[in-house]
């Protein structure tokens, strides 16, 4: 059975891209504005930037022991 790479997935670009304009794509399919559909794509984008930082800190930190 293969194990997923978490830590590789919610380091992905891609991943947070996609789901930026997945949500952001039904922000305005449900009646919001663009505007409310770029704030949240930019919150998603935002939240993707500090997990990925901690993730990748996480990981040298471990490489360091």
């Amino acid at each position: 059975m293969n194990k997923i790479d978490w830590k590789r997935k919610l380091t992905s670009r891609k991943l947070w891209v996609s789901a930026a304009g997945f949500i952001a794509g039904l922000v305005v399919a449900f009646g919001g504005g663009e505007d409310t559909a770029d704030t949240v794509s930019g919150c998603i984008m935002s939240a993707a930037a500090v997990i990925a930082y901690t993730v990748g800190e996480g990981l040298a930190d471990n490489g360091k022991n």
